[in-house]
């Protein structure tokens, strides 16, 4: 730590010809002076140095803070993220399979409606020919607009 020239106030200073000037606090010799002025400045580096090592030590714990913060959210949502692809992958599996069963629902339907068609016209020939007949006009109107 380099030193300063300058007076302060409080403090004896001394001159080259050995002569106190400045403002001093003690009111005996000027090598008590020194003596005290030593003890003061010995006294001031010491509490520097411990304020210098207790910033350390407080930079060191505010960084291991942050860093620990940081791991602990990155964790919540890493944790978060997983949680949101299970939820949507089981979502997409209920609707496939809900999807698949509306599916197979259908199809059954449909083979029971056609085994019910082929049923009727085996029962009724008759009526099944002219069924036939009226879906077919109906389907040949529809495709020429209802125009005679």
């Amino acid at each position: 730590m380099a030193s300063n020239s300058e007076p302060r106030s409080g403090f004896s200073t001394e001159n080259k010809a050995g002569v106190s000037s400045g403002s001093s606090r003690t009111s005996g010799s000027t090598d008590y002076g020194r003596t005290e002025n030593n003890k003061d400045n010995g006294s001031a580096a010491n509490d520097f140095n411990a304020l210098r090592s207790d910033f350390s030590a407080l930079k060191d714990t505010v960084t291991d803070f942050i860093s620990k913060a940081g791991n602990d959210i990155s964790k919540a949502g890493s944790a978060a993220m997983t949680t949101a692809k299970e939820t949507t992958s089981d979502v997409a599996n209920q609707i496939g399979g809900t999807a698949s069963d509306i599916a197979s629902a259908a199809s059954s339907q449909a083979k029971t409606f056609a085994s019910e068609l082929e049923r009727m016209g085996r029962a009724n020939p008759l009526g099944a020919i002219v069924g036939a007949l009226l879906v077919g006009v109906m389907i040949g109107l529809l495709g020429r607009g209802g125009k005679s």
